[in-house]
């Protein structure tokens, strides 16, 4: 148990797929300005990089291994991944279609999300068994969802900060941004 909850709390915060990784961050600059989208952005991405590791583990482990076709693992991962983030679609745009108007591209560029793939390819180098890469990716996906709220609530204060004008828009939030990332280094020595 405890080497469960040392793998979530070191996927989440630790080896932070935003902060620390630098994976995903065109959705995490586009899609922050608003905590609703930013949110809803994590939790579809949260939806497909769980499926994906769900999908791809025993796809790479029982079908690419023994038959010598490891260097296919980057298609078949973004295959897979494209096909579940075209499933989130169809479902967002049944279920809340206002959150799918709202996420516009974004929720199509799921599929080149650095950060899905990132945590699939992870998995698998890391060497993880197939309930440790779920309880990964479930960290990882947390992870990322933290950080679009985290940011989200950053750029809500940003909104109403007197910030000096050479700063003003899009350097300011790189430099918030980067603030974070130190503060999530600091997460380095909670588990080793």
């Amino acid at each position: 148990m405890a080497d469960i909850l040392s793998i979530f709390i070191k996927s989440m915060l630790v080896d932070n797929v935003v902060f620390i990784q630098y994976l995903a961050i065109c959705p995490f600059i586009g899609m922050t300005s608003e905590t609703g989208k930013a949110a809803g952005m994590g939790l579809a991405t949260t939806f497909v990089i769980v499926l994906a590791t769900a999908v791809t583990w025993p796809v790479y482990k029982l079908v690419l291994v023994p038959f010598g076709l490891e260097f296919l693992q980057t298609l078949l991962f973004i295959l897979v991944i494209a096909s579940l983030v075209q499933l989130v679609e169809f479902y967002l745009k049944k279920s809340a279609p206002g959150l799918y108007s709202s996420m516009g591209i974004y929720l199509s560029l799921i599929t080149t999300n650095c950060a899905v793939l990132g945590v699939t390819i992870n998995c698998i180098n890391k060497n993880l068994g197939y309930g440790q890469s779920i309880v990964y990716a479930l960290g990882s996906a947390a992870g990322f969802l933290f950080a679009m709220v985290i940011m989200s609530g950053v750029r809500a204060r940003l909104k109403i900060a007197r910030v000096p004008k050479a700063f003003s828009g899009i350097p300011i939030l790189y430099v918030a941004a980067g603030l974070l990332s130190l503060a999530f280094l600091g997460f380095k020595g909670l588990i080793k």
